[in-house]
C-alpha cells in the first residue's frame, strides 16, 4: 500500500508517494505559490510582516499530487492514507463557513486577511503584551512556552490584527492554523465545531495544555481585550495528535487528486515535528531540521519527570511523537543568512563554499550573531538583530560568509546546551533538509564547534515522509509512529565528526560568542567585552601561523 505526504512549505509545496511496507519513495512533486516573492507577500515598508495568500495552498497541492501521481504511476487503489504538515504558527482568518477572508472579494488586496506567516514579526508588542499579561494572571501558561510568548505565535497576530485592523479582525469569524485548515479542507470538515485541531499547534503557538482545560480561558484573552475573550467561544476546545484521522478525503478532492474518495487524513502538524517524525526521532536524539530557519525537536516520555526549560518553543504532549513530550526549539534564520549574503552582494553560494573551506577555525579573525530575523531560542525576542566582530580592510566575501555559518553553529550549541542544563541528554544529532543533504562544509564546522557527531536523515523528503508516516497509522497500516519509523526511516552512511583540534580552537571562539549572546541579548549581563576583539586577533594570528 501507498500513502501521500503533504508538506507545505514556505515556498512550495511538496507531494511524497511512500510504500509502507519499506518505506520507499516512489515519486515526489513540487509546487510553487503563485503570489508573492517566492510565495511570500512583504511590505518594503515594514520588515516584519510576511504573509501568504491561502488560495495558493489549495492550487499548489493539487498540482503537486497529480504531479506525484502522475510521476509514480500508482494504482490510485494502493493509495490509502494522507497525511499533513504545515509552517506555523501560520494564522488564517476565516468567515463562519470556514472559508479564508482573503478568498472574500472584499478582503482579496488586504494583507491583513491573508495566512500570517510563521516568519511575521508584526505582532513584537503584542507579544510581550501577552507575556506579561500571563506572569501577572496565569503564570502556568508560560511555564510550557519557555517563559515568554513570541511574537511568531498564535494569539499575538489576531491581537496585533485587532489593533491594526479591526475591520478583518471583525469580519473573521474565527482564525485557523494552517496546519488544521488544509485537513479540514481535504474532509470537508472547514466549518468551525467540526475540524479536529492538532495539538502541535495548539500546544506550541497557542497556549494549549489539557491540564487547565485547553486553550486559554476567556477572562484572560479577555483581560487583553474583550474582543480576545468573545473571540475564546469561537475556537475549538479539544486538540489531538497526528495519530487521529482528521476525517475522509471528500469526492471532490478525491477527483481532483486521482486517489480513492473516503480515504483517512491525518490531524495536521507542524513541518518541523512530523520532520523529526521523518528523522526517526527517539528519546535522546535531537533533530535539527535545517531551511530557512531550524528547529530542534527532542522528545521524552509522558512518564518522565520533565523540567520547564526557558526558552523552548513549548513542551506538548504528543506534538511529536504520542504519549510523549514534544520539545521545539530553533533558529530564526539560518540558510535565509547564507542566502542574504549570497543575493544582497551578488555572490554564489558554491563560489563562497569553496574558498571558505580552505579556511582554517579562526583563521578569520571574525566572530557573528545569527540573529538577523530575531532570535527564537533561548533568548525569544525578535528585535534582536545580526552583528559582525572583526572586520579589517583586508576582509573578504568568504570570510563573512564562513563566520555567518559558524555563528548559526553556535547558536545550534546554545541550543543543545540549554536541553543539557535542564535534565534533557543530547546523545545523537540527525540532521536534515536541504542544507544538511547539500553542504558538506556546514556539517562539518557544527561537528567541529558542537564537538559532537553529525549524522544526515536518509531521507530527502524528512517532513513529506513524517506525514506520510501519519497517514500509515491513521489508515491501520502501522500501530504506533514508532513501528512505522523502524521501517521507514534511517540515516545516510556518510557522517561528519569533529575534528579535535578545530573544537579547542572554536570552543575560545564560542566563549566570545556567549560574551555577545549574554550582552547584547539580555537586561541580566553585566560585564566588559574589551577583551572580544583582542582575543579574536589572537586566535586569528594564531591560525595563520
Amino acid at each position: 500500500m501507498v500513502t501521500l505526504g503533504l508538506d507545505f512549505g514556505t515556498n512550495t509545496v511538496r507531494a511524497l508517494l511512500v510504500r509502507t511496507d519499506d518505506g520507499a519513495e516512489i515519486a515526489a512533486s513540487v509546487a510553487p505559490y503563485e503570489h508573492g516573492d517566492e510565495g511570500v507577500l512583504y511590505d518594503d515598508n515594514d520588515p516584519n510582516l510576511a504573509r501568504q495568500h491561502p488560495g495558493d495552498y489549495l492550487t499548489a497541492m493539487e498540482a503537486a499530487v497529480q504531479g506525484a501521481m502522475a510521476e509514480g504511476a500508482v494504482d490510485p487503489s494502493q493509495i490509502v492514507g494522507i497525511g499533513v504538515d504545515t509552517t506555523g504558527s501560520t494564522p488564517i482568518p476565516c468567515d463562519a463557513s470556514g472559508m479564508p477572508l482573503a478568498l472574500d472579494p472584499r478582503f482579496a488586496a488586504n494583507p491583513n486577511a491573508m495566512a500570517w506567516l510563521w516568519k511575521d514579526h508584526t505582532s513584537h508588542a503584542e507579544a510581550a503584551q501577552i507575556t506579561d499579561m500571563a506572569a501577572k494572571m496565569r503564570p502556568n501558561y508560560l511555564k510550557k512556552c519557555g517563559g515568554k510568548y513570541s511574537s511568531e505565535w498564535f494569539f499575538s497576530k489576531i491581537l496585533h490584527c485587532l489593533r491594526t485592523d479591526p475591520e478583518v479582525f471583525d469580519a473573521a469569524h474565527h482564525w485557523i492554523e494552517c496546519a488544521d485548515w488544509i485537513p479540514a479542507i481535504l474532509t470537508g470538515n472547514q466549518a468551525p465545531g467540526r475540524y479536529k485541531a492538532g495539538v502541535c499547534a495548539a500546544g506550541h503557538k497557542a497556549m494549549y495544555n489539557d491540564g487547565w482545560g485547553g486553550l486559554p480561558d476567556a477572562q484572560f484573552l479577555g483581560a487583553l481585550h474583550p474582543k480576545m475573550g468573545e473571540l475564546r467561544q469561537r475556537l475549538f476546545d479539544k486538540a489531538y495528535p497526528a495519530n487521529v484521522s482528521a476525517g475522509s478525503l471528500t469526492e471532490e478532492w478525491a477527483s481532483d487528486f486521482g486517489v480513492p474518495a473516503g480515504i483517512p487524513v491525518a490531524v495536521g502538524a507542524f513541518d518541523a515535528h512530523l520532520g523529526a517524525v521523518g528523522s526517526g526521532i527517539r528519546p535522546g536524539t535531537l533533530v535539527k531540521i535545517i531551511g530557512t530557519s531550524t528547529c530542534d525537536m527532542m522528545v521524552e516520555p509522558t512518564t518522565t519527570d520533565l523540567a520547564d526549560i526557558p526558552g523552548l518553543c513549548g513542551i506538548v504532549n504528543g506534538s511529536v511523537l504520542p504519549d510523549h513530550y514534544g520539545m521545539e526549539a530553533g533558529q530564526s534564520a539560518v540558510g535565509d543568512i547564507f542566502n542574504w549574503f549570497v543575493d544582497e552582494f551578488g555572490l554564489t553560494h558554491e563560489a563562497m563554499t569553496r574558498q571558505a573551506e580552505a579556511l582554517r577555525p579562526g583563521q578569520s579573525g571574525l566572530l557573528a550573531l545569527d540573529w538577523n530575523n530575531g532570535n527564537r531560542t533561548i533568548l525569544t525576542d525578535p528585535l534582536l538583530t545580526g552583528l559582525l566582530v572583526g572586520q579589517t580592510l583586508h576582509t573578504k566575501p568568504h570570510e563573512i560568509y564562513r563566520a555567518l555559518i559558524e555563528a548559526t553553529a553556535f547558536g545550534a550549541l546554545v541550543i543543545m546546551e540549554r536541553f543539557e542544563e535542564y535534565g534533557v541528554k543530547v546523545e545523537r544529532v540527525v540532521n536534515c533538509g536541504g542544507i544538511a543533504e547539500k553542504n558538506p562544509m556546514v556539517m562539518q564546522i557544527y561537528a567541529d564547534v558542537t564537538g559532537r557527531e553529525m549524522f544526515v536523515s536518509r531521507s530527502s523528503q524528512t517532513c513529506a515522509l513524517g506525514s506520510a508516516i501519519a497517514a500509515a497509522v491513521v489508515a491501520g497500516e502501522y500501530p504506533t509512529f514508532e513501528a512505522a519509523q523502524d521501517r521507514v526511516t534511517g540515516l545516510k552512511e556518510k557522517s561528519y565528526r569533529p575534528n579535535p583540534d578545530a573544537h579547542r580552537i572554536y570552543r575560545r571562539i564560542f566563549s566570545l560568542y556567549k560574551d555577545l549572546h549574554d550582552a547584547f541579548g539580555t537586561q541580566q549581563w553585566h560585564g566588559n567585552l574589551g577583551h572580544v576583539m583582542k582575543e579574536l586577533i589572537a586566535i586569528r594570528e594564531g591560525a595563520r601561523r
